[in-house]
């Protein structure tokens, strides 16, 4: 197995004029892809004393440089830890010392909140990741790391083999509070590209559209680092406008893209969705949160395979799925276990359920994360026995496809029985003054919880409680309709789709009290 640190040299030897990246319409080969790696892991080491096991933080916006940064970390034995832009600076500057990262890379559109992170007391020192900014920004006084590139004359080729060596700290969403570094080793890495490629049947053929955030592991995980290993070409996006990934899905001919839900749906409202090309994608792969069923169809009626994809930052991305041959027939759930996966479901004592009960999902495999960073005690209750527990709900069907039902956190008991949202949101995006909506459960005297819906309707939509709760007639038992409907203007989510529970358990509670 080609170790992780080795993937883009040995292209770069075997296919050199092969497009590795498409950035901004500009392409890059493999062997320059190559010699950028080979000058960067030259600049850590030479210019910022950077050593095996440092942490090297990335706070921008989708660029082929983190990808370089993420390659030259595996060569020195460095750590990545790209950061999400969107957070404050207050969450920011939390997770650059919780790294402890000694260097931070920081885009031109991140230059006042990395400003604002350098300028508090800590020793992370910053870098400008391009050059080209405006004279008076703040951080003009920093080093511009494509200058720095430039001025290495013999960059190094350190060969050692590094794959047991942590190489990525992605922090969790959290979408149930603070967030956690996940630590994966090149050899997770690894792993999880050779789940995607068999996911996707993934060739040096293949064109892969790249528009998920590359600070959150379906960014790098479901298709980028798996298109490098095959020796494909990845048409990488700043980020996600639909208007200029549709423009891309008809003049670059993808073969495979990625897109969560809320993605799909913005596309779809989009002018020029009916009129682009789409002939190209064999593919569409979607996931990170329950996929309505609307959010398949839209791409079967245009001759397009989607994919469901199961899988968390802990086990890089890819752990269930389907592939085009299994698609079709099973539809409404995740897939199989990914070819290098083993999945358990368990009951509260660990114990496992037969199909078609519910119980926790645990995977297991090459692909698992080696620990949380600097949390020891979430490491040991999350990883036993090289089962990674993952908190969320769900059942095997007797054709050994996985259904996800939701968050363990998130599970309703009333009165006693367990009511699970999914039975709920699959019901309810059935309608179509539905745009968006979430069941979660709110404290009550009588039954210990009841289900509570927080959704958001169409524009002019007549909808309300009395009509909601009419819905489940004849197809759920009475204890499981909600008690009670909020109507919001929209879900709380972050970068990935991912309804945020905390927050909206903070929502009902202010509506309860008001």
């Amino acid at each position: 197995m080609n170790p992780f640190s080795h993937w883009i040299s040995g292209w770069a030897n075997s296919t050199p004029d092969k497009t590795a990246i498409v950035f901004a319409d500009q392409p890059i080969n493999y062997s320059e892809l190559a010699d950028r790696i080979d000058r960067l892991a030259a600049v850590f080491q030479d210019d910022f004393d950077i050593g095996p096991g440092d942490r090297i933080a990335w706070l921008g916006n989708n660029n082929p440089l983190v990808i370089v940064a993420l390659f030259a970390c595996a060569r020195i034995g460095a750590i990545l830890v790209p950061l999400n832009w969107r957070l404050a600076v207050p969450e920011l500057k939390h997770l650059i010392d919780d790294a402890g990262a000694s260097l931070l890379i920081v885009g031109k559109d991140q230059l006042q909140a990395a400003a604002a992170i350098t300028g508090q007391p800590g020793d992370c020192q910053a870098v400008h990741a391009y050059s080209g900014t405006q004279t008076g920004s703040p951080g003009d006084s920093w080093p511009v790391l494509e200058e720095l590139l430039d001025q290495v004359i013999e960059p190094g080729a350190d060969q050692s083999d590094r794959s047991d060596n942590p190489v990525l700290i992605l922090y969790t969403s959290g979408t149930t509070g603070q967030p956690k570094g996940v630590v994966l080793t090149q050899n997770a890495l690894v792993w999880s590209a050779r789940n995607s490629v068999a996911m996707h049947d993934m060739t040096a053929d293949d064109r892969i559209l790249m528009v998920l955030p590359m600070f959150h592991a379906g960014g790098f995980n479901i298709q980028t680092l798996a298109a490098l290993y095959v020796g494909a070409t990845v048409y990488l996006e700043e980020g996600f406008e639909p208007g200029n990934v549709l423009r891309q899905i008809e003049q670059c001919k993808p073969t495979l893209t990625g897109l969560v839900p809320a993605q799909t749906q913005v596309m779809v409202e989009y002018p020029d969705w009916a009129g682009t090309d789409v002939s190209s994608l064999r593919s569409v792969t979607t996931g990170s949160t329950f996929v309505p069923e609307a959010c398949i169809d839209v791409w079967i009626e245009r001759g397009v395979t989607a994919l469901q994809v199961y899988g968390t930052t802990e086990t890089c991305a890819v752990a269930i799925h389907q592939n085009r041959s299994n698609a079709e027939m099973t539809k409404g759930t995740t897939g199989f276990a990914a070819k290098n996966c083993d999945i358990r479901i368990v009951d509260g004592a660990s114990q496992d359920v037969a199909p078609g009960q519910h119980g926790v999902i645990l995977i297991k495999g090459p692909n698992v994360f080696k620990q949380y960073w600097c949390s020891p005690s979430a490491t040991v209750q999350a990883l036993i026995d090289g089962w990674f527990h993952t908190g969320d709900i769900g059942f095997q069907r007797p054709d050994g496809s996985y259904v996800i039902s939701g968050r363990q956190a998130d599970l309703i008991i009333s009165g006693g029985e367990n009511i699970y949202p999914a039975e709920l949101e699959v019901i309810l995006n059935e309608h179509p003054e539905i745009v968006e909506v979430a069941v979660i459960g709110l404290a009550d005297e009588q039954w210990g919880e009841v289900p509570v819906v927080v959704m958001v309707k169409t524009k002019g939509s007549n909808l309300d409680q009395e009509a909601v709760q009419g819905m489940f007639k004849d197809r759920l038992a009475r204890f499981k309709w909600p008690k009670r409907v909020i109507m919001i203007d929209g879900l709380p989510r972050n970068a990935m789709g991912k309804v945020q529970s905390f927050e909206l358990r903070q929502l009902i509670a202010s509506h309860q009290e008001s």
